[in-house]
């Protein structure tokens, strides 16, 4: 009896997740802390896994000659019209001063810059393994964060000791796995950018009264904005390999799943339970992308993934533990 009861209030709380997302947020919104604190949670869980589906829309468009530019214009432009026509439909506000969208932009270049150097890492290294070395973040969050004076639990410490050595260990080379300096490189900078938009959604004050749609809104905007940008200076054909059915599909799968709810439940978690939280509750994003890697694309499963898997799951539930008895 205890058991099923513990297993619907569990169910009651996902769905809350789910509530909460399609709902106009406003940050200063008044929460329980403990429900803050499990929203905060299941939300960066979802954003991890959400965001590490990014190989399995993205990779075989650029297997099919789709150009990396055309793929990411395609994907923030049908995420903002998706999420843009929901916002209509909610009567929600779009009101953003142009201070506060000074900042917006900086935002939206942050996510497209990001998004830029994964998608171009997969080139050079397996989509699994470009995936995990994008979570180095939580390193450059927790010392950006140091920066800013604000200092991590030792539980938190520990738990991202963990997560990145559970990472080294998955990504470590051998068993067909092949590793190139300029795909690492490019899967940092995509980390080190992530970070950045991160924190500046956390600790920014002139931004704090948008709520999370609007915000993912504008920075959805700007980055296809972007893309749009070069794609004409460039002279690149924007339907450039996207002549299939099965490119449409992809491309609708990477616009709403690694892009939208990745984005929502990012800025909801970063919100309710801050930056370096919210890091290593990204550790399922590599997690994901393995899984991914292996699944659908052949790419080898280890013994050294496996162990990682295994420290990066245990330091994620020593830090859930932990928090919940503080």
């Amino acid at each position: 009896m205890h058991e099923t009861y513990h297993s619907a209030t569990q169910a009651k709380s996902w769905v809350a997740v789910y509530f909460v997302l399609l709902q106009p947020q406003k940050p200063q919104c008044i929460l329980k802390s403990n429900k803050r604190t499990f929203l905060g949670f299941a939300a960066g869980i979802m954003a991890g896994v959400s965001y590490g589906l990014n190989p399995l829309f993205g990779k075989p468009l650029l297997d099919g000659g789709v150009p990396v530019l055309s793929m990411l214009f395609f994907r923030y432009a049908i995420s903002a019209l998706l999420l843009g026509g929901w916002m209509l439909l909610r009567k929600e506000t779009f009101k953003a001063t142009w201070k506060e969208f000074q900042l917006l932009i900086v935002l939206g270049i942050l996510f497209a810059a990001s998004s830029v150097t994964l998608f171009e890492s997969y080139k050079f290294i397996p989509a699994g393994l470009a995936t995990t070395l994008v979570y180095l973040y939580p390193i450059f969050v927790a010392v950006i964060m140091l920066f800013l004076k604000v200092y991590p639990t030792w539980q938190v410490w520990l738990s991202i000791a963990a997560t990145v050595g559970g990472v080294v260990v998955l990504s470590w080379p051998g068993g067909g796995v092949t590793l190139h300096w300029a795909g690492m490189v490019l899967a940092a900078l995509s980390a080190l950018s992530y970070s950045f938009f991160l924190i500046i959604v956390n600790r920014s004050q002139r931004i704090k009264h948008i709520s999370e749609h609007a915000l993912t809104f504008y920075a959805l905007v700007v980055g296809a904005t972007l893309f749009l940008t070069y794609q004409i200076i460039d002279g690149t054909p924007i339907l450039k390999g996207i002549d299939q059915p099965t490119e449409v599909l992809n491309l609708i799968g990477l616009a709403i799943f690694p892009t939208m709810i990745s984005m929502l439940t990012i800025s909801m978690s970063t919100r309710l339970i801050g930056p370096t939280k919210t890091a290593v509750l990204g550790v399922f994003e590599p997690l994901t992308g393995i899984l991914v890697g292996t699944l659908m694309f052949a790419e080898p499963m280890t013994p050294n993934i496996l162990v990682g898997i295994a420290i990066c799951i245990a330091a994620v539930l020593f830090m859930v533990v932990s928090e919940r008895k503080a």
